[in-house]
């Protein structure tokens, strides 16, 4: 059955403990916290746990006071932002090499061969990419202040728009298939049962009615266990995620 919201998924996660044949004795409120610790560890770990997005931002007057930009909560990392010109917003550089070219060269996109504009373009990217020093930013995700690294007086106007390139934890009351990721599933699994196994391993090896014989520790053991396992296969073996990360 598949899960696709967080009553449902701490149903299931008790019933693979073994409810309601057995009593799993974690309150509400642990699961959670549980859960939460979950969510954090997945988001900022593994690979399904952050999505890929362009963050738009209008600069203010505080922004060009402060000479930085707050960054929202969910932003966990960021690669760069998209290098704009050195003009009035909405206006187009009528100085740039781009702009001369397809103004002159490219009057009727019918009857001119794209082969010419692209080794053009590909030559103006060297050019670039070899005299142009890109802005540098620097960012912690802890102050949420985004800082860039240049002259805001002469390369920034206020309401000019920048766009933010970076990675944004995935939400999962937006996204239903969250919950049922197996990796996900068994880590909160393995949470549970430490959560459970927390108080039982002060009183080791407990009779119960019926000659059963309840092992705390081992149980605690087991979900460490568990937890090391799932966490070092995230950390290690998952894809790479190059971005700047406070």
């Amino acid at each position: 059955m598949a899960v696709t919201n967080r009553e449902e998924f701490k149903q299931y996660a008790l019933r693979a403990l073994g409810a309601p044949i057995v009593d799993v004795d974690i309150t509400d409120e642990q699961m959670e916290d549980r859960i939460d610790e979950a969510i954090a560890f997945f988001q900022e770990y593994c690979v399904d746990g952050v999505v890929k997005m362009y963050l738009k931002h209008q600069l203010t007057a505080t922004d060009m006071t402060n000479q930085y930009i707050t960054i929202p909560d969910h932003v966990w990392g960021i690669t760069g932002i998209f290098p704009l010109a050195n003009t009035t917003a909405n206006k187009p550089n009528i100085f740039d090499l781009q702009y001369q070219l397809r103004m002159n060269d490219l009057r009727d996109l019918t009857s001119t061969s794209l082969i010419y504009y692209s080794q053009v373009m590909s030559h103006i990217s060297l050019i670039d990419f070899l005299l142009t020093k890109g802005k540098a930013i620097r960012w912690n995700r802890l102050t949420d202040k985004l800082y860039i690294d240049a002259d805001w007086g002469t390369s920034f106007v206020e309401g000019t728009w920048l766009i933010i390139e970076c990675y944004a934890a995935l939400d999962p009351a937006e996204s239903p298939k969250f919950w049922d990721n197996r990796i996900f599933k068994e880590y909160v699994i393995a949470l549970f049962k430490k959560q459970w196994a927390q108080p039982l391993k002060k009183f080791n090896n407990i009779s119960l009615p019926g000659g059963i014989t309840v092992s705390g520790q081992e149980m605690y053991d087991e979900a460490v266990s568990e937890l090391k396992e799932i966490e070092d296969d995230v950390i290690n073996n998952g894809g790479p995620l190059e971005f700047m990360m406070g």
